[in-house]
């Protein structure tokens, strides 16, 4: 069935019919023109009796369910900047590394030897590898200093070269170095190599996510991270076996941001994100904000992360 283009007018319908309430309805209809109704009502589920009618909770109003859409949007805003920070941080650690071990032109970086030869990771080397030649070549002339290596000197370096890499290839290059290159990498970071491994793609999914304004609060990762001592020490509750916060959710990046950012960093983004839900929670009449932690994956005593060393 094809979808039928909705006036302004008749997208207000549909929400009083479902029972939203709607104080300014001029208000409402330049915030649905602006931001696209799509968006918006990414995040009426919340306030929804149930999914199956569709219709909203007695008191809901456009009012929370706009400031949802901006609690999320300032959320993704908090996280990106340090999701920048940390992707900054592993490429520029991983040039170093493989730059001082191997050298700095591409010949030298980019020899399949370089990296790990166990034989069921040939053709991912490989492949891998024609991937970085051609994001690097694609891009030389368009990002000044490819551009002036390039030539002045006729090669780029690794250091220079990640400029235009995207996260999610050097993710990729983390997974393919050789085991003492990734514990060095590591090390860094105060963790070992199976869980930064883990932690890479979950930063990088997160980081597009937030880079192209998708919806975040309630988002899955495709991959669970381990249980770590934050798990435990939150005493955060288990179903069958397993946390049920922390694993695969926005409180699981929480968890690897506490890890891999520096310690003022990390405190910065706790506050903001701790502002940010403090404001919502005064908007919030007719559901409570727990139920908002609880789609996050937050435990309500979140804030304590803080306190716990890595």
């Amino acid at each position: 069935m094809n979808k039928i283009f909705k006036t302004l007018d008749e997208q207000i319908t549909i929400l009083k019919n479902k029972g939203l309430i709607i104080e300014d309805e001029i208000l409402a209809k330049e915030i649905l023109l602006r931001e696209n109704y799509f968006f918006i009502s990414g995040y009426r589920s919340l306030f929804m009796k149930s999914l199956v009618d569709k219709k909203f909770v007695v008191g809901a109003s456009f009012r929370e369910l706009y400031a949802m859409f901006n609690f999320d949007r300032q959320v993704r805003n908090i996280l990106f900047k340090n999701l920048l920070i940390v992707e900054n941080n592993i490429k520029s650690i991983i040039s170093y590394y493989l730059s001082k071990t191997y050298g700095i032109k591409e010949s030298d970086y980019l020899n399949p030897m370089n990296f790990n030869r166990a034989p069921e990771r040939s053709r991912q080397v490989n492949d891998l590898i024609k991937k970085m030649k051609r994001q690097i070549h694609s891009n030389t002339n368009s990002h000044t200093a490819t551009a002036h290596y390039n030539m002045n000197y006729g090669y780029i370096p690794l250091w220079i070269a990640v400029k235009v890499l995207s996260f999610g290839i050097v993710s990729e290059l983390y997974n393919i170095l050789k085991p003492q290159d990734q514990r060095e990498v590591a090390v860094f970071f105060k963790t070992d190599a199976n869980n930064l491994m883990t932690y890479l793609p979950v930063l990088s999914n997160y980081r597009n996510l937030c880079a192209h304004e998708e919806i975040l609060f309630d988002h899955r990762a495709q991959r669970k991270i381990d249980d770590t001592k934050f798990h435990e020490i939150l005493n955060i509750p288990k179903f069958n076996e397993e946390y049920i916060y922390g694993k695969d959710d926005l409180f699981s990046l929480i968890i690897i941001l506490k890890q891999v950012l520096r310690k003022e960093d990390f405190s910065m983004l706790l506050s903001e994100l701790n502002y940010e839900i403090s404001r919502l929670e005064g908007t919030l009449k007719s559901i409570s904000i727990g139920k908002v932690l609880e789609r996050m994956g937050f435990p309500i005593n979140y804030m304590e992360i803080e306190g716990i060393e890595k």
